[in-house]
């Protein structure tokens, strides 16, 4: 995970007239009143968008680490024209190659800098205030990504049916997940930052979707990777409860997260990579950001494959303090703040193509040389593992069982884990899905990798370079939009353009398969499942 350069991106203004110009000259009087003021928009094709919405004030100087605050008012109509400034970040922070670095580079040319407490939203309408809200958390680990990606542009959905959509973004890294309170005085709860100001981000809307068209009675949070990270914590704090009553969790299961000794032996590398004194630590609100990335990319290069195989997320994430995050997303003896939210979850079959799909371990597989290259995901069960895939699935080749045993320990067993322990809360529904379909581009090498779903969810397929171009991806891209859309209205994913879907269960572990023909199918992939049963 760790960074190639700890590098601020920073872009130019576009040439020509500016875009503040030239939406000025598409908008009509699109103004909506909000709690801190009076904000203009713009509308395309049905659709109304406002973009660069702040939500709380920008959490510099004093405010460094802190939790976020209510934002300050303005005077007049604020222009909603343009995204917010995205949360400081380095550049390909997973490595990524070339060829696959151009099919990921979302953000647009959206400026970085700690001043990123922005949202965005997307409406088909702001007749009545009924309509659902999706709520998005954008992917990246918790130290990359935006809301301003153009794959989860909110308009196409809003065109597809009467919705509201939100995005967002907020504190990454060590700006909004760095656990030194104790170490340090002054620094109560910079280990959840982040998140805090994702809680902040739903209290807008509480406040303010109305005026929006939307209902803030029914709001479905939703995200992808570590945005469904993102989604899993959400639902084990208290200071989120009753802020949104529907869940999504796209290829991001969180069944652990860091405690309180993890978080500060995190702290502690920062602070050592800094020369920085723990009976000093103020200094780091004076630091420049780029040098406090500049760190965390260093911590972040010790993050080791042993880390992923026990599932211990260290290095920047959210903290479980005991408070405002009390136990583990889902732990059967963690308080229940969200017992009754209906979840959806998923993964992607083939995750991992996209982070190990290239490397020399992975592409050069031999079934004699898996079991000791699995060893650090694995431990003494590598052998044993491979076995048994090697048995469920006897027509794939060693790098294919390499992938399918990743992404299956990183990503769909925690998401069963997850499914089964909500499930035995008996108090809400949960809908299982696993994405099938296969990208063409790259020689179709990434199958069905991580990220692959989050265009077909928002009909964004056209601006989508990973799903190539074939007219035949675009069904299945609406069928996906109109069930994300179906669960956020009523908490049932099931519509007309989809085979029946029933709530999971121990006993029949019904999971809709996401492909160019989609089925339902009963505990897919169960041999494998039960492979990871004696794992969590």
């Amino acid at each position: 995970m760790a960074s190639s350069q700890a590098k601020l991106i920073r872009s130019n203004p576009s040439d020509g007239p500016s875009v503040r110009a030239r939406l000025q000259a598409m908008t009509t009087e699109i103004v909506v009143e909000t709690t801190s003021g009076r904000i203009r928009g713009t509308s395309d094709r049905g659709v109304e968008i406002f973009k660069g919405i702040p939500y709380a004030e920008p959490p510099l100087g004093d405010l460094r680490f802190r939790p976020p605050r209510k934002p300050t008012a303005w005077a007049g109509v604020r222009d909603a024209f343009e995204y917010g400034n995205m949360a400081v970040q380095s550049q390909n922070v997973f490595a990524l190659p070339d060829d696959l670095l151009r099919l990921f580079t979302l953000a647009g040319k959206q400026r970085l800098d700690e001043d990123c407490l922005y949202l965005n939203v997307w409406t088909s309408g702001r007749e009545g205030s009924e309509r659902p809200v999706l709520f998005w958390c954008h992917g990246g680990a918790f130290i990359t990504g935006s809301g301003s990606s153009p794959w989860s542009d909110g308009a196409n959905l809003c065109r597809l049916d009467d919705v509201v959509v939100v995005s967002f973004n907020h504190r990454l890294g060590a700006l909004g997940y760095l656990h030194l309170e104790d170490m340090a005085g002054g620094f109560e709860n910079a280990g959840l930052a982040g998140m805090l100001d994702i809680v902040a981000a739903l209290e807008w809307v509480r406040d303010n979707i109305a005026q929006f068209g939307g209902d803030p009675n029914n709001v479905t949070i939703f995200g992808e990777s570590g945005g469904g990270a993102k989604v899993s914590v959400l639902m084990a704090m208290p200071p989120a409860r009753g802020l949104f009553h529907k869940a999504i969790i796209q290829s991001g299961p969180a069944v652990q997260m860091a405690n309180r000794e993890d978080g500060t032996k995190t702290a502690r590398q920062m602070l050592e990579h800094l020369g920085v004194d723990a009976t000093d630590a103020g200094k780091l609100r004076e630091l420049p950001a780029a040098k406090l990335l500049e760190a965390q990319v260093k911590v972040l290069a010790g993050v080791s494959r042993a880390a992923f195989a026990d599932r211990r997320r260290l290095g920047f994430n959210p903290v479980i303090d005991g408070t405002l995050f009390p136990g583990g997303p889902f732990a059967p003896e963690a308080p229940l703040p969200s017992i009754n939210v209906p979840l959806m979850i998923g993964s992607n079959k083939d995750e991992m193509t996209l982070f190990l799909g290239h490397m020399p371990w992975v592409a050069d597989a031999t079934f004699e040389s898996l079991p000791e290259a699995l060893t650090p995901y694995l431990g003494d069960r590598a052998a044993e593992v491979v076995a048994a895939y090697r048995k469920a699935q006897p027509a794939l080749r060693p790098d294919e069982i390499a992938i399918a045993i990743v992404s299956d320990l990183g990503v769909r067993a925690p998401s069963l884990v997850i499914a089964e322990r909500k499930l035995a809360q008996e108090a809400a529904p949960v809908f299982v899905y696993l994405f099938a379909w296969e990208t063409p581009v790259l020689g179709g090498r990434l199958r069905s990798c991580h990220t692959l779903e989050i265009p077909f969810v928002f009909s964004n397929l056209e601006t989508a370079e990973l799903t190539g171009d074939d007219p035949a991806r675009l069904p299945l891209g609406e069928t996906m939009s109109r069930a994300w859309i179906a669960f956020a209205r009523n908490g049932n994913p099931s519509h007309s353009g989809l085979p029946v879907w029933p709530s999971y269960s121990a006993r029949m572990r019904a999971t809709m398969i996401f492909d160019t023909v989609c089925h339902l199918d009963i505990d897919p992939l169960g041999t494998e499942r039960r492979v990871w049963e004696t794992k969590q």
